[in-house]
């Protein structure tokens, strides 16, 4: 199922390289918050790996934002993942523990990316936790990553400390596949 979807975000966004590299972040996260908490990383990973197909064409309009993936793949993905998909925007509540990471992921994986291209080194590999705590602080820099959002990853009984230390440490995981 992963390869199949991969290879239609593939050809829907070969225009689109940062975000494919975006939905891969968040896939990454995903899968590495589903292995913290003992859950299923393949169905984890692919919500964060769809969260995003309806973007470019929501993207002026965030109340449908996730809908529109939610009629497409209704039936053949599992009612769970869609659920996530359509709450990460904040358009319905969160209520399963991979609803709440992945709308606390979505900004962070940005947060991170940023914080990455203005190190000295521009290499994930080089980057710490507390590099990124500190960007997280300068309410400027990346203000695009929502702080308040990312922060509701405490309503998976983490801290952010250990929150940005697992979407990264993903993250670096496939950082050939991020350019990073």
């Amino acid at each position: 199922m992963r390869d199949k979807i991969f290879n239609l975000l593939e050809k829907k966004y070969s225009g689109n390289k940062n975000l494919l590299k975006h939905m891969l972040a968040v896939e990454a996260c995903m899968r590495g918050l589903a292995m913290h908490f003992k859950e299923d990383p393949e169905k984890w990973g692919l919500a964060g790996l769809l969260h995003d197909y309806d973007y470019l064409e929501t993207k002026d309009n965030l109340k449908i934002h996730g809908k529109l993936t939610v009629n497409e793949f209704k039936g053949s993905v599992d009612e769970d993942i869609l659920h996530a998909i359509e709450a990460h925007p904040g358009n319905i509540p969160r209520e399963s523990l991979m609803d709440k990471a992945l709308y606390s992921c979505d900004p962070l994986t940005g947060l991170i990316v940023a914080s990455v291209l203005m190190h000295p080194s521009r290499k994930i590999k080089n980057v710490d936790t507390k590099f990124i705590r500190n960007r997280f602080k300068e309410k400027r820099f990346a203000a695009g990553a929502n702080r308040e959002q990312i922060k509701k990853c405490e309503e998976l009984g983490i801290s952010l400390d250990q929150f940005i230390e697992i979407c990264l440490n993903s993250m670096k995981n496939i950082s050939e596949d991020l350019g990073l």
